[in-house]
């Protein structure tokens, strides 16, 4: 992928999914240069057309091989069908942009957020790198953006971080199922067993997203551990995460602690944050004005309100996070990483 071309050839991969339908979204309003654009999914969507620019485009399926000619592939299909394909087109010289977690904990492959470590994306190019640069987790993405000005304003001690995870983190299954109990409970008394979640997700909060680890945090709650060291070049940072879903439909809210080095004021922490990349502040609790998961979906912003003061603790202030996890949490930070590659590396000074 070579910057500042007049225009691509684009591949989404799981272009039927909700994420892969959000990345077209995402590429259409910022006009990324889509000179030509090819969709891939599963057998089961093969033919269907979906819309870009008001043009109906045809989903294939991938076969053994993959096309020549790509320049940069948007992946949302899981981590074995990364695992298995997203090399074989970037030894056809591709970037691809992974949304799956197969890449994320390889040396060898940055795991980026723009507003965070964007220039670690140009280290998966050349001869040294390998083609693949790896999305984090929605979850982690939210959590970093918010962590990054106050890292460098102040150090980070220990971060303290309660996730409350839309379904759609969980896929289309997942809004379904929500949208099924409810209509069930509220018209018969009785909500359809779940199939999607390990238990009846409407009206109730599930205290445990992905499989447990034999240390008794789960799969999803050691994300947010591993990649915010990763992301942040902090690998001795304290993570103590609890990764809870709950029945709404858009956005992850978390609710984080942050213990700094030094003394840190609420006032310091809000100031730090306001001058962050890609956060918007909502913090006029009197007004009863604060970050909410309706208001952020279909936001490119990360939105941080509820800062204070950790009681009898003047190192340590606690706030409340809060992103679309469809669009900031996959498809934008994705569509963000083409961008960077195609406006090329920042030049020293």
């Amino acid at each position: 992928m070579k910057p500042e071309q007049d225009s691509y050839v684009v591949a989404v991969v799981g272009a039927t999914g909700a994420v892969g339908r959000e990345m077209l979204a995402v590429l259409e309003e910022r006009n990324f240069p889509v000179g030509t654009l090819r969709l891939f999914a599963s057998p089961r969507s093969a033919g269907e057309e979906l819309t870009f620019k008001g043009r109906a485009f045809e989903v294939e399926v991938l076969g053994d091989d993959v096309p020549d000619g790509i320049d940069v592939v948007l992946f949302s299909a899981g981590s074995g069908v990364s695992r298995e394909v997203a090399p074989k087109f970037a030894a056809k010289g591709a970037v691809v942009i992974d949304n799956s977690s197969a890449w994320r904990m390889d040396g060898a492959v940055p795991l980026v957020v723009p507003e965070v470590n964007g220039q670690r994306a140009f280290e998966a190019l050349g001869d040294h790198g390998k083609n693949i640069i790896a999305n984090p987790n929605c979850s982690t993405i939210q959590l970093v953006v918010a962590l990054k000005p106050l890292a460098d304003a102040f150090g980070l001690e220990r971060v303290v971080v309660s996730t409350y995870q839309s379904v759609s983190g969980a896929g289309q299954g997942g809004v379904e199922e929500l949208s099924k109990q409810v209509v069930g409970l509220l018209n018969e008394g009785q909500a359809p067993p779940p199939k999607a979640f390990a238990h009846q997700i409407a009206f109730n909060c599930l205290p445990a997203i992905g499989d447990f680890r034999d240390d008794g945090y789960t799969h999803e709650e050691w994300k947010l551990v591993a990649e915010s060291r990763r992301i942040l070049e902090l690998p001795h940072l304290r993570v103590v995460p609890t990764c809870v879903r709950v029945p709404v439909f858009a956005s992850h809210s978390e609710s984080v602690l942050v213990e700094f080095r030094t003394k840190v004021s609420a006032k310091q922490v809000r100031a730090a944050l306001y001058h962050g990349e890609g956060i918007a502040i909502l913090d006029a609790p009197d007004d009863q004005i604060y970050p909410m998961g309706f208001q952020a979906a279909g936001s490119d912003d990360v939105f941080v309100g509820r800062i204070r003061q950790a009681p009898d603790d003047d190192r340590a202030v606690a706030m409340w996070v809060v992103a679309d996890n469809l669009r900031k949490g996959a498809a934008l930070n994705a569509v963000q990483i083409a961008e960077l590659l195609a406006e090329g590396p920042e030049e020293d000074e």
